[in-house]
């Protein structure tokens, strides 16, 4: 351990300190590696470089440091370095148990946990201590008489996985929260720990820094196709992965591409997973049928409200799903709300929790350009505002 970190160490002053003989005199701004092209083969390629991605790819070392193994190879391939569209850095950071999906309250259980103790798991030696801004607050879901039956069958589910949460009267929410309009609600949910919001800027640059430390290399560029027959002459990778695969990687504002051979391919594209598996190349196996995931725009609004609840506003979630927090203590607030979602056979009605895939992708009505994330601030006073 002791010499694992003087070589990081030695790696860091390195970074810092500028070199002869190049042109810009060999400096390379900490955390950048000094080939900014990919390398020729890696045991795993993660596509996308967001939180779900930088994930992965720190609990691919983790776990290979566990088992006494070392050697993969793992690369993180993220097409825009800047962050500018991706849905990390553009939501809302909260984190909540409340789940009617059994996975995703086990999940939310676990990462409460491992929020609570980040700096455990991806605290770096020499490096100041990760705040990631935690704010505790629960999430407070409001129901009418219609949905009432659903929510208290959720909560019963949540609380079967040992999440902290309480049913509320329109009295008993109307003394607990003074401020809140109880007409039409018949019944809200509320968390009492492990919900609250964070800043994801800072947990995204947590993974990738504990990630980078533990060998993982990154690299900038575009997946858009994959060669599996162009590794019949690359070399014996160092593990027990066996190439198969070859990832072609375009570099960005470029028509060149990189080939990566891998063993493995992880699909960390978010919103663009599903566009992912129509790269050339691919099995159409994994395209039918396709993954019912495209990328949704969303508008996130913030306001000053200067005689707002203050301190005691929770995660608020209408019966109409507009939701709503304060941002900080300064009478600011977070809010936005999803368009209604409608289905081609009519009305939409919940799935069961078995069912994986949807019999029908919901379509919404009055859906706003992906493309374009410009906001419609006509959105917030004849939609959000009167709610």
């Amino acid at each position: 351990e002791l010499g694992q970190t003087l070589g990081r160490l030695g790696q860091t002053l390195r970074d810092q300190v500028p070199a002869a003989g190049s042109r810009f005199g060999g400096w390379i701004p900490p955390g950048t590696h000094p080939d900014p092209r990919p390398p020729d083969e890696a045991d795993v390629v993660v596509v996308g470089g967001g939180v779900v991605g930088w994930s992965v790819a720190y609990w691919l070392k983790e776990l290979e440091g566990r088992y006494r193994r070392h050697g993969m190879k793992v690369l993180v391939v993220e097409r825009d370095p800047t962050y500018s569209r991706a849905s990390t850095v553009l939501s809302v950071g909260g984190i909540r148990q409340q789940f009617s999906l059994l996975e995703n309250i086990q999940m939310s259980r676990f990462s409460a946990s491992f929020l609570r103790d980040i700096n455990e798991y991806l605290g770096v030696p020499n490096e100041p201590p990760i705040d990631i801004q935690f704010q505790p607050s629960g999430y407070l879901f409001l129901a009418s008489s219609a949905d009432a039956a659903n929510l208290e069958a959720t909560v019963q589910l949540q609380r079967g996985e040992g999440a902290q949460v309480a049913l509320l009267s329109p009295t008993q929410l109307k003394e607990k929260f003074p401020w809140i309009n109880t007409e039409g609600v018949a019944v809200a949910s509320y968390g009492l720990e492990d919900e609250g919001w964070f800043d994801p800027w800072t947990l995204l640059n947590a993974f990738r820094r504990k990630a980078t430390s533990l060998g993982v290399r990154s690299c900038s560029g575009e997946v858009r196709g994959e060669d599996r027959g162009a590794h019949s002459g690359v070399r014996d990778l160092p593990t027990s992965l066996t190439p198969c695969l070859c990832p072609q990687i375009y570099m960005p504002d470029s028509l060149e591409y990189q080939q990566v051979a891998c063993s493995i391919v992880v699909n960390a594209a978010g919103a663009w997973a599903g566009k992912l598996l129509e790269a050339d190349g691919l099995p159409g196996k994994l395209c039918q049928p396709p993954l019912p995931i495209q990328p949704r725009k969303r508008y996130v609004f913030s306001w000053h409200c200067p005689d707002g609840p203050g301190l005691s506003c929770p995660f608020v979630v209408d019966t109409s799903g507009a939701y709503f927090r304060r941002d900080g203590i300064a009478g600011n607030y977070l809010g936005g709300m999803s368009p209604p979602e409608v289905s081609p056979r009519g009305p939409r009605h919940p799935p069961p929790r078995c069912v994986s895939i949807p019999q029908f992708i919901p379509l919404q009505e009055e859906e706003p350009d992906p493309s374009d994330l410009s906001v419609d601030h006509d959105y917030f006073q004849e939609q959000l505002w009167p709610r």
